[in-house]
C-alpha cells in the first residue's frame, strides 16, 4: 500500500463545505453545491472554474448535472435550473415550504423531497409543479424513479385508466421508517414499505431484476421486490447506521456509520467482504474498474482492491468529512465540507489493478485447462475400465 501524496489540483473557490457533487452524462463538466448558497461549474479537461451560480439565499444542500442544464436545492425551500453556459438562472421551482434535501431529474421530470414531509414533480420546462406526493410522516431524504414498462408484465399492468396515462413510479425513503411507491401521473401511493425501524437514508434500484435496496439508520440494508412489495432479505451485519450504497454486477457495497464498508451477493444475501481500515463514518463510494474508492468522515478518502478487500492507497489532505467523490479518466475528485474540490490521480492504481486482474484470468484460465484435460483424461480411463469390464 502506498501513500497518495498530495492532490493534482486543489480547488478552493467555495466560501464553505461542498455539500455534493455531480457529473455531466458526457463527462466533460462537474457541479458543486456548497453552504455558501453557490453552486461552481468546473471543466474536467483543466480543472478550472468556469461558471458560478448565485441566487439561493441559503446553502445548498444537493446538485444534479445534465449536459446543457445544472439543478440546484436549497434549505431556502426552492429549487434553480442554470444555464451552463451563461450561468442564468434560468428556472425557479417554488413550492416546498421547508429544506430541499434531495431532487432527481428523469425524462421531462424534475423530483424533489423535503423536510415538509412531501415529494413533489414539476415539469423541468414549463417551471411548473405537476404532482404533489404526500403521506409520509416525516421528512423525505432518499429519491428513485422508474417505469413500470421496465418492470412489469403485459398482464401486470392492469391498473385505473389514470395510471395508465404514466407508468412512471416515484419511490421515496424517509425518516419515518417507510418506504413509499407513487404513480407520478396521480400522485396515488402504490404501495408502502415495512420492515425497517430506522430512518431509510439511502436507495438503489436495479429496475431490470425488480428489486429495490433500502439502507437504514436500523443498521440494516432490505431489498424488496418493487411489482409486490414484498421484502426479500435483510443484510444484518453492520454495527452502525448504512449511510450509502451501490451495485455493480450483483454485488452490492454499503457505507455504514460503523467506519466499514460491506460487500454482498445480491443473489444469495451471502457478505463476501468487509473493508476496513476508516476513523470514521463512511460516508460516499464509488466502485470504478474493480477498485472500491470510499469517502470518510476521518477526511480521507481510500482505495480498497475490490475482490480482495486490501487497501492499496490513503488520499490524504481534506481536513474535514469527504461528503461525495466522482471518477472520470482516471481522476478521482473529492468534494469535502472543508469547503475543497480535490482532484487525485489513480492512473497507478488502475494500472496495477488492470496488471493483477490479467494475471488472475490468466490463472484462472490455465486452472480451466488442467481441468479440462483432467476431465479428458479421467474420461478415457472410464471408457478403457468399462473395455476392460466388458461392459
Amino acid at each position: 500500500m502506498g501513500n497518495s501524496g498530495s492532490a493534482v489540483k486543489v480547488c478552493a473557490d467555495h466560501q464553505g463545505g461542498i455539500n455534493w457533487l455531480s457529473l455531466s452524462p458526457d463527462g466533460q463538466r462537474l457541479l458543486t453545491g456548497s453552504e455558501d448558497g453557490t453552486a461552481r461549474l468546473w471543466s474536467t479537461a483543466d480543472s478550472q472554474c468556469h461558471g458560478h451560480f448565485q441566487g439561493h439565499e441559503s446553502y445548498i444542500t444537493f446538485c444534479h448535472l445534465e449536459n446543457e442544464a445544472a439543478f440546484t436545492c436549497s434549505a431556502d425551500h426552492t429549487i434553480r435550473k442554470w444555464d451552463v453556459v451563461t450561468g442564468q438562472c434560468l428556472a425557479i421551482y417554488r413550492g416546498h415550504t421547508s429544506i430541499v434535501n434531495r431532487i432527481l431529474v428523469a425524462k421531462d421530470y424534475l423530483f424533489s423531497g423535503s423536510y415538509d414531509r412531501t415529494a413533489r414533480c414539476w415539469s423541468v420546462d414549463k417551471e411548473k409543479q405537476i404532482q404533489e406526493f404526500r403521506g409520509h410522516r416525516n421528512c423525505v431524504l432518499t429519491l428513485a424513479h422508474y417505469s413500470s414498462r421496465d418492470v412489469l408484465e403485459e398482464e401486470e399492468e392492469e391498473e385505473e385508466e389514470e395510471e395508465k396515462v404514466s407508468r412512471d413510479l416515484l419511490v421515496t425513503g424517509s425518516t419515518d421508517c417507510t418506504v413509499k411507491v407513487w404513480w407520478v401521473s396521480s400522485g396515488r401511493c402504490y404501495q408502502t414499505l415495512l420492515g425497517h425501524t430506522g430512518a431509510v437514508l439511502c436507495l438503489i434500484l436495479d429496475a431490470p431484476n425488480r428489486e429495490l435496496f433500502s439502507g437504514s439508520t436500523d443498521y440494516t440494508i432490505r431489498t424488496w421486490n418493487i411489482v409486490t412489495g414484498e421484502q426479500l432479505k435483510v443484510f444484518k451485519e453492520h454495527q452502525g447506521s448504512v449511510i450509502c450504497l451501490e451495485l455493480v454486477n450483483r454485488h452490492l457495497y454499503s457505507g455504514s456509520a460503523d467506519r466499514t464498508v460491506k460487500c454482498w451477493f445480491v443473489d444469495t444475501g451471502e457478505r463476501i467482504q468487509t473493508y476496513k481500515a476508516h476513523k470514521h463514518s463512511v460516508s460516499t463510494l464509488k466502485y470504478h474498474a474493480g477498485i472500491l474508492f470510499t469517502g470518510s468522515g476521518d477526511a480521507c478518502a481510500r482505495a480498497f482492491n475490490s475482490r480482495s478487500g486490501v487497501l492499496q492507497k490513503i488520499f490524504r489532505g481534506h481536513k474535514f468529512i469527504i461528503n461525495c467523490i466522482q471518477i472520470h479518466n482516471e481522476l478521482l475528485y473529492t468534494a469535502s465540507h472543508d469547503g475543497t474540490l480535490r482532484i487525485w490521480d489513480i492512473r497507478g492504481i488502475c494500472k496495477r489493478n488492470k496488471r493483477r486482474l490479467k494475471k488472475e484470468r490468466s490463472v484462472q484460465g490455465r486452472s480451466s485447462q488442467k481441468g479440462s484435460l483432467s476431465r479428458l483424461f479421467n474420461n478415457k480411463v472410464g471408457c478403457m475400465v468399462q473395455q476392460e469390464n466388458g461392459e
